[in-house]
């Protein structure tokens, strides 16, 4: 498989407007990599650009090391030249066709011999396990079994590279959780690199082994998907990554012997950086505090009032509303609480984040008390 490398990749249509602006990045082999970020930020071009079906309007594109695009040599192969299998949103099986009849029929447009395409189309419908459906139509398939088609059709000529544009936004959501994890099987069975674009982070983080995070055709962030949850770059990573949001808070910062003193609201609290800090002067900053780490405790805790309690059976998410500021929390268990009800909340751990107000990037991971 190969390694796909980016360089300097951009995209500008007609009007000006730069759908990917200097793209560097780097696919190992074997990777399964998601490209996610909000509509229009630029992940459905780049995988298309990979592909070959986009041109870029600037940059360079190598597989391994042959390249594949460079717009200063003028080099661009055509996309059935790169061997990679497109998954589009529309499943496209024929009608007309069995099971058997939609897989073949690629191979058969490649001239494969007779018997080398009837032993890889059952060897693919065992890996999807769909041998059963064979003989059947798409339209006596369920939608599940229909993607699982569609998924054996564009791997039967075993491209190097898989790319996948939203395959599963048309699918229910009991059917999107099973398709994720026969996704994620069938990357490890095959070996094979997956690039995968969705909006939806969930999804990226329980597929992929990285994500590259986009905003307005601008790289963000490129990591696993832990790192990216636990120790975001700026606050639209922040943001953008876990359900619930993360907790922003505005504070004013000062610094001291035993840390940071940050005062946000009614309430005083102590950052103790993980590392060495110097604030340099700096003392507008932003606090972010991921919804499990607000603990509901029975005293010693910031007085707040119970605005929503959503429990799903396994946690359950409240709204804790203080001194004229709301925080999300999360109480794990099956767990209810009464509105308007007064709870205390606490901190524990040391996964907080400091941001630059201005430039919003991160300055630190570490933990807090409150004074």
């Amino acid at each position: 498989m190969p390694r796909i490398r980016l360089q300097n990749i951009t995209k500008q249509f007609a009007k000006g407007s730069r759908a990917v602006d200097r793209l560097n990045l780097v696919i190992e082999d074997s990777d399964f990599v998601s490209l996610l970020g909000p509509s229009g930020c630029g992940k459905t071009t780049t995988l298309r650009m990979i592909a070959g079906l986009e041109t870029p309007t600037e940059g360079e594109i190598f597989f391994d090391d042959k390249c594949v695009f460079s717009a200063e040599k003028g080099i661009n192969i055509s996309p059935d030249k790169r061997n990679v299998g497109f998954l589009f949103q529309n499943y496209a099986l024929w009608p007309h066709m069995t099971v058997r009849r939609n897989i073949a029929f690629g191979l058969e447009n490649m001239k494969w011999e007779k018997g080398k395409i009837e032993s890889r189309v059952q060897e693919i419908c065992e890996t999807m396990r769909i041998a059963e459906y064979i003989d059947r139509y798409p339209a006596e398939l369920s939608g599940g079994q229909q993607q699982r088609v569609a998924i054996a059709r564009t791997l039967a000529p075993n491209p190097r590279v898989l790319l996948m544009d939203e395959p599963l936004s048309n699918l229910d959501a009991k059917l999107r959780n099973d398709m994720r994890a026969e996704l994620k099987r069938l990357h490890l069975t095959t070996g094979a690199t997956f690039i995968y674009v969705t909006h939806d982070q969930s999804e990226a983080m329980t597929l992929s082994s990285k994500i590259c995070l986009m905003k307005q055709g601008v790289l963000q962030q490129y990591c696993p998907p832990l790192t990216l949850y636990g120790s975001p770059r700026n606050l639209f990573c922040a943001d953008f990554m876990g359900n619930p949001t993360m907790n922003f808070l505005p504070c004013e910062a000062q610094e001291g012997k035993d840390g940071i003193t940050l005062t946000t609201g009614v309430f005083r609290l102590r950052f103790n950086p993980n590392t060495p800090l110097r604030l340099e002067g700096k003392k507008q900053l932003v606090l972010g505090i991921r919804p499990e780490f607000v603990k509901i405790v029975e005293e010693e805790g910031i007085e707040s009032r119970v605005v929503s309690s959503l429990p799903t059976g396994m946690d359950t998410v409240l709204a804790l509303e203080a001194g004229g500021i709301t925080l999300s929390a999360v109480a794990f268990g099956s767990v209810d609480y009464a509105m308007d009800s007064a709870v205390r909340f606490g901190f524990e751990g040391d996964r907080y984040l400091l941001f630059d107000a201005e430039t919003t990037e991160q300055l630190a991971m570490g933990s807090l008390a409150i004074e």
